[in-house]
């Protein structure tokens, strides 16, 4: 595979390595683990490191950034204490979110809590922690009024309100959250919404914060920075009418859209960055703190999900490679494929990259349905049994969202640090493989009498 970007050939070779020694170590074997997933620590590690470099580049002197990964994207405690190490913090969204981002050691003073649907004991938690959280909703608000009078009438967590600028959807409905009907935030274009937010901010003047998120992949670049700008101008506002700067920091989301069709990173931090501070000018000139919440775009390029191809079959002239990677690892592809199109990559028995000409097929998973496909009539060399089908760009949502479809095992996840020239490629167990033992647990195994006693 030819690539005009270094660091698209660069992270393409450490793949090729990992997957060899993969299979060499037997982390992907044809008796107990016949499938694996791998996670390209330099790669993470360099994510972050462009995301640091593209706002310090816009940024004004001093003027404070946290940039705070969404917790749903990789919901594995080494990938979350590999972040915090990189200097991303953490947003979170349930009560199970908080838990993986504490047993990493994110500090609450990098943690951001959202979510539509907190419950008091959540919002309590979080006043208590020191969580920053935004409000979702007026009634949500008001529970919140509750807790902050019960503490005297200030809160000691920053708090700030989600709104809604109604500027439209992507190409991804499900992705698209600044809809005019969209369940999330407060809807600016509403009746009276617009004012309503100013008299709350007015009223209270522990509200500190203003958030917004648009929405993340299929959404065009543009409409992002309409949903920041549209942000920052509703804070001028609250700022303007209140008479002070009551305001100080705005959350502006994350959703940077990833490119599933190369090994190059595209659109790039730097490139978002950049749109902002020509559409937002006012966003770095120092007057408001900021905040960002992404999570694909660090995680996608950096994971690899390697399945052996147990069966090599035809039907109707359609070449099929039945795999273990389906549904399961893959269900965001198999359910919706138009939206979330996967690469898949062949390697043989041995994980070296198959030769070959490139043959239209099937890459079936192991689910027991019909339409348990992660690629359909996909060109690459013609894969036998034996050999194994790499899902690319797998590194979040895929490795820690799992569907429990046959019960099927959730596979390892594997760290690998494949940097270092011709050295041995260097493992480490993220997750373990999920045992029989484990899937009979949570499946109430241990309850087996409890309806016939």
């Amino acid at each position: 595979m030819n690539h005009a970007d270094p660091a698209a050939a660069r992270l393409a070779g450490r793949r090729d390595r990992a997957v060899r020694a993969a299979v060499e170590h037997g982390l992907v074997d044809e008796e107990h683990h016949p499938v694996a997933a791998l996670l390209d620590v330099t790669a993470v590690r360099e994510a972050a490191a462009s995301l640091h470099a593209a706002f310090a580049e816009v940024t004004a002197p001093g003027q404070e950034v946290l940039h705070a990964f969404a917790v749903k994207a990789g919901s594995l405690v080494p990938v979350l204490r590999l972040l915090d190490d990189c200097g991303v913090g953490a947003e979170v969204a349930s009560p199970g979110e908080l838990a993986l981002a504490r047993a990493a050691g994110v500090p609450a003073a990098r943690t951001v809590l959202d979510s539509p649907a907190k419950t008091t004991a959540e919002l309590r938690e979080a006043l208590g922690l020191g969580i920053a959280l935004n409000v979702d909703n007026p009634q949500e608000l008001e529970r919140l009024d509750a807790l902050v009078h019960a503490a005297g009438g200030t809160s000691s967590a920053p708090v700030g309100l989600r709104v809604n600028p109604q500027i439209g959807g992507g190409d991804i409905d499900a992705m698209s959250t600044a809809t005019a009907t969209s369940k999330f935030g407060v809807a600016l274009r509403d009746e009276g919404a617009r004012r309503w937010v100013v008299e709350a901010y007015r009223a209270r003047p522990w509200l500190t914060r203003l958030h917004c998120h648009v929405g993340s992949q299929g959404m065009a670049l543009s409409v992002m920075a309409e949903g920041v700008r549209a942000t920052w101008e509703l804070a001028e506002e609250i700022n303007t009418a209140v008479g002070c700067r009551q305001v100080t920091v705005l959350d502006i989301g994350g959703g940077l859209p990833v490119n599933f069709d190369s090994d190059e990173t595209a659109p790039a931090f730097a490139d978002y960055a950049r749109l902002l501070a020509s559409r937002v000018p006012g966003l770095f000139d120092g007057r408001y703190g900021l905040v960002t919440e992404f999570g694909r775009s660090l995680l996608a390029k950096a994971g690899t999900i390697v399945a052996r191809v147990e069966y090599a079959k035809s039907s109707g002239g359609r070449p099929i490679a039945v795999t273990h990677a389906g549904a399961q690892v893959a269900v965001r592809t198999v359910f919706a494929p138009d939206a979330w199109p996967l690469r898949v990559a062949a390697y043989d028995a041995k994980g070296l990259p198959k030769d070959g000409p490139a043959v239209a097929q099937d890459v079936a998973g192991p689910c027991c349905f019909a339409g348990d496909l992660v690629a359909r009539e996909r060109a690459v060399p013609l894969m036998a049994a034996g050999d194994h089908a790499a899902l690319l760009d797998t590194g979040a949502y895929y490795f820690s969202t799992p569907f429990g479809y046959n019960s099927l095992p959730r596979p390892g996840v594997h760290g690998y640090d494949a940097s270092a020239g011709d050295a041995p490629v260097r493992f480490m167990t993220v997750r373990a493989p999920q045992t029989q033992a484990d899937l009979v647990a949570e499946s109430g195994g241990p309850h087996r009498d409890a309806l016939t006693q």
